[in-house]
């Protein structure tokens, strides 16, 4: 190997409904990937239990994301599919980066401190490492992008310095196995050859965080008490409508220009889901709608979610009405993640210096 394949890896987790950030954020930039390079998709469940998770749901929502995926018109035959825990790899990769990462970097990461807010003390250990097992993730694959949102680049920077760590760490041994792969970013605290790559953030698209319908300021979550501040991939088309009406906003007119949403959050909210669903700028989003007032513009806004969501919408209730179809994508999906991940770890663990035993 001269260099590092290009392969991409990303992955939803199955906890509560999927909602339209979900998809925006993620989902529908994961489907063009599938014909630009190597891609593989994880429904991380794993991850899920960080926090309690009831497993008859868990195990619903596991399928669920599935069905999302393959429903946005993501190819199991392009791309793998699969769930994290059929793959032992993720597991054992993560404690190795547990000892690897430093009880700093973890204290820093914003997001462990906004999931566990005031009661740290009773978080799991699994929601403090919770970055480990996302860099244990990308980099048993050796992936060289993710496509992620804004609140997760610090995690993926997190996932660069372990494989830079790692990389110095055991320069030497990479060396004498012969497992090192000429170092892109060469530098005086790089080496010249590495194991794992510098993995790559792919941030693109006018909305790559969506926001609540009810507070232009929170992200829109699945955890919101209020359903009305999401709008769920499962919703019909009335729910969906009924939601854009009644999303927040104030009571001036769209601006013109782009720097005119300065300062409005709900109103850049609503553009910047205009503009990823029609695969436009908010520019010209404006430039067709400035001077509008949200009455005109909420209907066109309903009339086009429905258009992208609706077919989305059926074909998730139909995948979801057939759990063995959906299983085979997971298990073959799984099998052939294996068979990248595995050498990997074999290779990792050589390096560590842990003992294998022969195999005949």
């Amino acid at each position: 190997m001269t260099t590092f394949q290009s392969r991409v890896f990303s992955g939803v987790q199955p906890t509560g409904n999927l909602h339209l950030g979900n998809y925006l954020g993620a989902i529908s930039r994961f489907v063009p990937l599938q014909d630009q390079m190597e891609s593989i998709y994880c429904v991380v469940d794993l991850h899920a239990i960080t926090v309690w998770q009831d497993p008859a749901e868990l195990t619903r929502a596991t399928r669920e994301v599935t069905a999302a995926y393959l429903a946005a018109g993501i190819d199991p035959k392009k791309a793998i599919i699969f769930n994290q825990s059929q793959v032992r790899e993720h597991a054992e990769l993560a404690w190795i980066f547990n000892c690897v990462a430093r009880m700093g970097w973890l204290k820093r990461m914003t997001q462990f401190k906004d999931k566990a807010g005031k009661h740290a003390e009773n978080a799991s250990v699994g929601l403090f490492a919770y970055p480990n097992l996302m860099a244990a993730d990308i980099l048993a694959y050796r992936a060289t992008h993710v496509p992620v949102g804004d609140d997760q680049k610090q995690h993926l920077e997190l996932t660069r310095d372990i494989a830079q760590k790692f990389n110095n760490d055991f320069d030497e041994q990479i060396k004498e196995l012969g497992l090192g792969v000429p170092n892109p970013e060469p530098s005086h605290e790089s080496p010249e050859e590495i194991f794992f790559p510098l993995t790559e953030p792919m941030i693109a698209g006018p909305a790559t965080r969506i926001m609540s319908l009810r507070d232009g300021n929170k992200k829109m979550s699945k955890s919101d008490p209020s359903d009305l501040s999401r709008i769920n991939l499962t919703d019909d088309a009335d729910t969906i409508a009924k939601k854009i009406k009644k999303a927040k906003t104030d009571p001036d007119a769209l601006p013109s220009e782009v720097d005119g949403l300065e300062g409005r959050a709900e109103a850049d909210n609503l553009v910047g889901i205009y503009a990823a669903l029609s695969g436009k700028s908010k520019a010209d989003v404006l430039s067709e709608f400035g001077g509008q007032q949200f009455s005109a513009f909420k209907p066109a806004l309903s009339e086009l979610a429905v258009e992208k969501l609706a077919p989305m919408n059926g074909e998730m209730t139909r995948l979801m009405n057939d759990a063995a179809a959906i299983d085979t994508v997971l298990k073959d999906g799984a099998e052939r993640a294996s068979a990248i991940a595995e050498p990997v770890l074999h290779d990792v663990r050589r390096i560590v210096g842990f003992l294998e035993a022969r195999r005949s």
